[in-house]
This record gives C-alpha cells, sequence and structure tokens, in this order.
C-alpha cells in the first residue's frame, strides 16, 4: 500500500474559510480529518490521512457548492430541495462549518489545476443527477465496499460513500482513466501522498488547510 503523510500538526499553508471559499473552482477537493470512533476506524482500515472527502462545484452564479455523501441530513441538498442522507449536493460554506463545527474536523482545500470545459460541466451535473440520494453505507459496509474495490471488484450501485462519489465523478470530467471500480478509492487516495494519475493534463496543488 502507498506510503501517506498523515497531518499531525499545524499546516504549513493556511487560508480562512471565507478566503478559501473565494478561492475554489469546480473540480477542487475538501478534505477532512475528526476523532471520532468511526472517522477513526476509516482512517485505521484504509490506512488514509482523512477520512472525508468532497468536491467543490462552481457554476455560473450559484454559490459555491459542496458534492458529496455523508449519514447526516441536517443541510438542504439544493438539488432535491430536500432533507436527506446519502450523496448530497450542499452550499460549500455550510457544509465546511458543519464539519468543523458539529462534526468537530479539521478541513483542507486541494485545488486543482486544469481548464474546467463545458463538456466537463455537463459530466458534473450529469453524476449529480444519477446520484444524488443514492444511501450512504454503514462504517462496516463502506469497508467492505472499498475492501472490494481493492482488489478491483466492483460493488453494487445502490449504495456509495464519499471517495466514490469524487471518484465517479472525476472519471465522467475525464481525469480519471475508469480503469479501477469507484469503491477502489477511499478518502485517502485524494490525499497528497497519493499519485492519482490525472488525465488532460491535470493535477492537483498541495493541501491548504482551512481555518474557521
Amino acid at each position: 500500500m502507498t506510503s501517506r503523510t498523515h497531518p499531525t500538526g499545524p499546516s504549513r499553508s493556511a487560508l480562512a474559510l471565507e478566503q478559501a471559499v473565494e478561492l475554489t473552482r469546480t473540480g477542487d477537493l475538501w478534505l477532512f480529518r475528526g476523532h471520532s470512533a468511526a472517522d477513526h476506524a476509516i482512517r485505521v482500515l484504509t490506512n488514509a490521512p482523512v477520512n472525508h472527502v468532497g468536491m467543490a462545484i462552481v457554476l455560473d452564479d450559484l454559490p459555491p457548492l459542496m458534492w458529496h455523501a455523508e449519514l447526516g441530513k441536517g443541510l438542504l441538498d439544493v438539488w432535491t430541495n430536500s432533507h436527506h442522507r446519502g450523496v448530497q449536493l450542499h452550499d460549500l460554506r455550510a457544509a465546511v462549518e458543519q464539519w468543523t463545527g458539529r462534526y468537530e474536523q479539521r478541513a483542507w482545500l486541494r485545488q486543482l489545476d486544469v481548464t474546467i470545459t463545458p463538456a466537463m460541466e455537463d459530466a458534473v451535473m450529469q453524476t449529480i443527477a444519477r446520484l444524488d440520494g443514492t444511501p450512504f453505507p454503514s462504517t462496516a459496509a463502506l469497508i467492505g465496499r472499498w475492501a472490494r474495490g481493492r482488489v478491483r471488484r466492483p460493488a453494487p450501485p445502490e449504495l456509495t460513500y464519499c471517495a466514490e462519489v469524487v471518484a465517479a465523478t472525476y472519471t465522467a470530467m475525464g481525469l480519471l482513466d475508469g480503469e479501477r471500480p469507484t469503491n477502489y478509492y477511499d478518502p485517502g487516495r485524494f490525499w497528497s501522498g497519493d499519485d492519482l494519475e490525472l488525465l488532460r493534463g491535470a493535477r492537483l496543488n498541495e493541501e491548504i488547510e482551512v481555518l474557521t
């Protein structure tokens, strides 16, 4: 398994939440690290430095949005205009404030360096239409899905977790080749210790801690 660098102290670079929201663009990653039992279990079993990942979506005159999957239903899903668990599209600022406040997690922004074309934006919207509302698995089911993925066995589509959502969206955008199933990915695959082998000449910059 790839060696991963774990965030143990203050980051060398940091931004206030307002600055980070202003800078974020479609495809940027938001990564989170918490200290609950479930957070710790995910990191230990996957050897990941973080336990949650979401993707920013910034289109036209809409406010910046967070595309991710989680167990909570406290925030409004702006795609369905409803509250539900699972795959959701949230106001970005509200989502980060929930994860750093209510869930007590550290947050990082990782910016994607690539030109986002209209075709890529269309692919994002099609992925949202396809996946929004898909239930989030229990911790045990999540680990089972990931374990199948590590031996390149796709998992059934009726459940999905956060890293799968990002992987599916990056694949639809043409940034990942799709040779690995989405359940191959865990949140740590999107941390800088791993090489995602992005296509289209894309690259992900180093993490910037977001202070709230």
